[in-house]
């Protein structure tokens, strides 16, 4: 979560020095982004600059904002939403605290200004107009088509969780204090204009117990504004606050944000369980007990330092040597939680396989391939420590796109097949050719091909060519 700040003081004596930007002229010709693929997806939405130089000039490293004068893109992302389309989403039902926040800061402080219970629209205009709040409404692609479209494709791109905010702030207003967020953000000028400034230093890679925002604050090193179809990219650990002018139309902006939780710390934890799993059984000293009162002891035992001190080098080297590391939660986790693939079919949930049913002399291939993860990991199903490794295929077919990045754990299950540890090459074949013909996979029996393949059908993940 963000951390809160105080507002800018003096700071150093240096002018601002702005951040890199790219100025566009308008072209005459349409301006849409390029839904045909994750990656045309991204080009184009950080178009001119070129997906090569992003990486390695300012993913994780600086901002970069884009400014552009085109009113066919501009009223394209005006499109994504509208401060006037709080009247139907009201309508539809929505709840403070859950799915919108009404806020403002006062002083260098954020003032919630929230109501108990369901959100009425001439509430949320009165406070709008009357006490000058911003209205921060959550996860808007759960309703607005476009964003889910967007969010979908970047999330294949990312192979991360893409959520987003909109901001709408009235003339003469901020919303929010100084502060820094765990994500990467890039900001979506939607409806007017809204100045913004950024600061350094940044908390580096920043994540939720790193040193207060309002401990960092000087003066702002960026400092501009954005307007509709312009936009503005910053890593995690940017603290920046951003406010409409007075006399100004109100602002509208999108916040898309991803990347939390994605470090190769996270990896690591999530890995080295099945890394220690698997020497274990190997490895006899592992199964060893640990000394007599470890755990009463107040401080660790030199002796037991020493003897992890040797088991992680002894991991590190089968590390070396290992094909199929185990991931224990987060490749579930992400195809559990992420939106389903964009108007599948007539838009509703894939319940059924369509076409032409496969057998072996078929020839299939993967369908939604970036909504799909194969991992390998103990069998769930057992609990004893002669546990056997399994396959394990999940998807996000089925996944309700209203439940998006809103936390709903109980809630949310997760889709997919398991299949014995012999059928990993069968399914790498299937992964990684344009298409197969059944025939083929490399499994015994023509009945194990046969069967594989239909399970993959049944769940809607492959077609028959």
């Amino acid at each position: 979560m963000p951390k809160k700040g105080k507002s800018a003081g003096n700071g150093r004596d240096e002018e601002p020095v702005p951040c890199k930007q790219v100025k566009l002229e308008a072209t005459g010709g349409p301006s849409i982004l390029n839904f045909d693929s994750p990656s045309g997806l991204f080009e184009s939405l950080i178009s001119p600059i070129k997906t090569e130089t992003f990486f390695k000039e300012f993913w994780e490293q600086k901002p970069l904002l884009i400014q552009r004068d085109d009113p066919v893109l501009a009223t394209y992302y005006g499109s994504l939403f509208k401060l006037t389309d709080l009247k139907n989403l009201c309508s539809q039902g929505v709840y403070y605290g859950r799915d919108v926040n009404v806020c403002r800061c006062v002083n260098g402080r954020k003032k919630v200004l929230n109501k108990d219970g369901k959100a009425h629209f001439l509430q949320l205009r009165k406070d709008f107009h009357q006490k000058r709040a911003t209205i921060q409404f959550h996860q808007p692609q759960r309703f607005k088509d476009e964003l889910w479209k967007i969010q979908e494709k970047l999330e294949c791109y990312f192979g991360s969780l893409v959520g987003s905010n909109v901001y709408m702030t009235p003339a003469g207003s901020q919303g929010l204090p100084p502060h820094y967020d765990d994500v990467e953000v890039f900001i979506l000028q939607l409806e007017g204009e809204k100045h913004w400034r950024l600061y350094h230093p940044t908390v580096p890679l920043a994540r939720e117990y790193s040193v207060e925002a309002e401990d960092r604050i000087g003066r702002p090193t960026h400092e501009f504004t954005l307007k509709p179809g312009d936009l503005l990219y910053f890593p995690r650990g940017t603290i920046h606050q951003a406010d409409t002018s007075p006399g100004l139309a109100h602002s509208t902006h999108v916040t898309v944000s991803t990347y939390q939780n994605n470090s190769w710390g996270d990896f690591l934890l999530d890995t080295i369980s099945g890394l220690v799993f698997d020497t274990a059984k190997e490895d006899v000293a592992l199964r060893a007990g640990i000394p007599r009162q470890l755990l009463l002891q107040a401080e660790t035992m030199t002796v037991a330092t020493r003897k992890l001190s040797g088991f992680l080098r002894t991991l590190a080297d089968r590390l070396e040597d290992t094909k199929e590391l185990l991931s224990s939660d987060m490749k579930k986790d992400f195809v559990t939680h992420r939106l389903p693939p964009y108007h599948v079919g007539d838009g509703t949930e894939l319940s059924s396989p369509g076409g032409e049913l496969p057998r072996l002399d078929s020839i299939v291939r993967l369908q939604f391939k970036d909504h799909i993860v194969l991992t390998v990991g103990p069998d769930q199903d057992r609990s004893d420590e002669a546990r056997e490794k399994m396959i394990y295929v999940y998807h996000s077919l089925k996944n309700r796109r209203e439940t998006h990045m809103m936390g709903n754990e109980e809630e949310t299950e997760s889709h997919g097949l398991r299949f014995p540890l012999s059928h990993l090459d069968a399914l790498r074949q299937i992964w990684h050719s344009s298409a197969i013909s059944v025939k083929d996979l490399k499994l015994t029996t023509n009945e194990e091909k046969e069967s594989l393949v239909l399970s993959l059908w049944t769940e809607c993940l492959i077609q028959v060519v």
